[in-house]
């Protein structure tokens, strides 16, 4: 596996790959790396024969507040486990390499509606911050096929809905959550939880199966299954940013018949984010 920090030696990979009539599957990350990024690459490599794969921790994703400094970097362990995935390229990129002009003057890209709920509400930097860097990298690498994991679940939609409005020729592709013995999802930031604190995060999974379980036994009260899910969060010792019941094809509020739906939540456990979804296909 190679590893490359400029944009040109990507370019340049990526056309001899296509000279020689491969097809290319691009992974998205911020590095420290898990099995939720290698379940990812497995799929990229199931559906491509060269894989490349960014390490980069977006400053745009941050707020001034926020846990850019902590955010665990491991480069060499990335790179290690890449070339033991099977991967064919690491971008790992500078800050100065994506953003020349700086983080003030770069261009950016707003995806309206999207920008200002759930993740954008609670944080409002963050999707555009993550609409732009998916944008830049989606333009260098020009893959034909990109891997995105359903964690996040919000970023997968946004993904899609600005490669459909900026007519990107790329093919977006999801992998189920992945997650851990106890059903909490694979996340960079858990190694910060405490022993303690890993014990209590693991409700967030078991909150989101009971409202799961009530839509499917036949509640329609969205909203009084979100207000019952944020509470049980909030006494079961997490602090909850929201728990919401929204339509998966565009995350907008459901209609009563609204069939396929995703049960989405924030919540932070001392100094860690975790982020969850569960999806509900409700009977016709």
């Amino acid at each position: 596996m190679e590893s490359v920090t400029r944009s040109h030696s990507v370019r340049e990979r990526i056309a001899e790959w296509r000279r020689e009539g491969h097809k290319v599957a691009f992974v998205q990350t911020m590095g420290s790396l898990h099995k939720g990024h290698l379940a990812l690459i497995a799929d990229a490599r199931a559906r491509a024969p060269r894989v490349a794969v960014s390490v980069f921790v977006n400053p745009l994703q941050f707020g001034p507040d926020e846990d850019f400094g902590r955010y665990p970097r491991k480069t060499e362990a990335d790179k290690t486990l890449l070339a033991d995935a099977g991967a064919s390229l690491m971008f790992a990129p500078t800050a100065f390499e994506m953003y020349p002009t700086g983080f003030e003057r770069t261009t950016k890209v707003d995806v309206p509606e999207l920008s200002q709920i759930l993740e954008g509400q609670s944080r409002p930097y963050f999707i555009e911050g993550f609409a732009t860097v998916t944008t830049k990298l989606l333009q260098i690498v020009q893959p034909d096929i990109a891997v995105y994991g359903e964690k996040d679940f919000q970023q997968l939609i946004v993904v899609r809905r600005l490669v459909a409005d900026l007519c990107l020729p790329v093919e977006i592709l999801s992998v189920p959550v992945v997650r851990e013995h106890d059903g909490l999802a694979y996340g960079a930031r858990n190694r910060h939880l405490s022993s303690r604190d890993r014990n209590i995060a693991s409700r967030l999974f078991d909150t989101m199966k009971l409202a799961r379980r009530r839509l499917i036994d036949g509640e329609r009260n969205f909203a009084a299954v979100a207000e019952t899910g944020f509470k049980e969060l909030d006494r079961g010792g997490l602090s909850p940013e929201y728990f919401a019941i929204r339509q998966s094809g565009d995350l907008m509020p459901p209609r009563a018949d609204s069939r396929d739906l995703v049960i989405l939540a924030a919540a932070r456990l001392g100094l860690t984010r975790l982020l969850d979804c569960q999806h509900v296909q409700l009977p016709s």
